[in-house]
């Protein structure tokens, strides 16, 4: 796929399945990773341990929402497109278990070994995210051009619906803390304006006072205010 194909399937505004939670991936990976190399790690660590499992966490369940839904549909109309994406998901989880290992070792080291400890949960952390930029790279310029190819847009958006209703509220939360600082303001105001007009009013308030409000700018959530969207 090239570049000039990319901005033809952007230009036709084909539905974006991957973009959005990819952009709130690549944002929150990036924050964990700066927050792992400028720990201290002769202090107290749980609080930060404790956010990079639920980091690892939140990106487990993508790939199994991708493989629950995506890959699934993709499977019944070119099964061997599905066999790279599996790979790649599978060498991830065996960095998950790698990770988990490092934390471990963390917390119980002793606190003469904390430094260098930290130093290697931070490298491999840090592989991890190297990876997953080239997974998520693979499915925006790979995949996602494959898909529109053979599904329509209503076809996403459906696809899109079930993983979403598929979410626990907690989950929910958390998928809107990590992708609305991350997204544009038109990509920010279309999400929410849809939400909104298809949302039960007490999950979408929920979205509102526990998402947006603690992670977007006083000045962006100013703006969702002038919208009548932060409500």
């Amino acid at each position: 796929m090239t570049s000039t194909d990319l901005l033809a399937l952007s230009a036709a505004r084909r539905w974006d399945i991957y973009g959005p939670v990819h952009k709130g991936l690549r944002r929150a990976h990036g924050a964990m990773a700066a927050r792992l190399g400028s720990a201290d790690y002769a202090a107290d660590l749980r609080p930060l341990l404790a956010d990079l499992r639920a980091h690892l966490e939140i990106a487990g369940q993508h790939l199994a929402h991708e493989e629950d839904h995506i890959h699934a549909a993709l499977a019944a109309r070119a099964p061997d497109a599905v066999a790279t994406l599996q790979d790649q998901h599978e060498h991830h989880r065996a960095r998950f278990a790698a990770l988990q290992a490092a934390i471990a070792r963390v917390e119980h080291g002793a606190a003469a070994d904390r430094p260098g400890l930290g130093r290697v949960l931070y490298l491999e952390f840090s592989a991890f995210v190297a990876e997953d930029l080239l997974h998520m790279l693979h499915e925006e310029t790979t995949t996602w051009p494959l898909l529109c190819a053979l599904f329509s847009d209503e076809e996403l958006m459906t696809i899109e619906q079930a993983i979403v209703a598929s979410l626990s509220p907690d989950e929910t939360i958390a998928t809107m803390r990590m992708m609305l600082p991350a997204m544009n303001p038109e990509e920010r105001t279309g999400l929410l304006t849809g939400m909104k007009a298809g949302a039960p009013p007490q999950a979408y308030a929920a979205v509102i006072e526990h998402a947006a409000r603690p992670t977007l700018p006083r000045a962006e959530f100013a703006e969702l205010e002038r919208l009548g969207l932060a409500a």
